[in-house]
């Protein structure tokens, strides 16, 4: 980063300002609410503020939200990769819950369900198992 304001033009026209970092604080948003599927969408926001800020530079113009697109988007991909994660090592467990939900037709056999969620994660993670939130509520 430099603390360099952009210089007007010697031909007297306004120094450019590169868009293309509000395109990619938008993408990047969108990642970050939407791990992990939002993945992609992050890596687009981290492409697009690094290619602002390279052509603000080769301009000598401004790239307003390129450095906050590229933040943004690493979170992104930091929080999908943790999802992801998530669902690798807990899959039987959520897919047993999922099945369970799946047949659950009144209110207590859905807390059954929310329950034996909490039992097993509870189990595999050796955390309490009042810690564990339910995945239906």
């Amino acid at each position: 980063m430099t603390d360099e304001t952009p210089q007007p033009r010697a031909d007297g026209q306004q120094p450019t300002v590169e868009k293309g970092g509000l395109w990619g604080v938008f993408l990047a948003a969108v990642g970050l609410m939407w791990p992990p599927f939002g993945m992609p969408f992050s890596l687009i926001g981290i492409v697009q503020g690094r290619r602002a800020r390279k052509a603000a530079r080769a301009n000598k113009g401004q790239a307003p939200g390129a450095v906050l697109s590229m933040v943004l988007g690493w979170v992104g991909l930091v929080v999908s990769v943790f999802a992801i994660a998530g669902y690798a090592v807990f899959w039987n467990e959520y897919t047993a819950y999922r099945d369970c939900s799946a047949r659950a037709l009144t209110v207590s056999a859905q807390q059954d369900c929310d329950d034996a969620w909490r039992a097993d994660v509870a189990e595999r993670a050796g955390i309490p198992e009042k810690e564990v939130p339910a995945l239906g509520s």
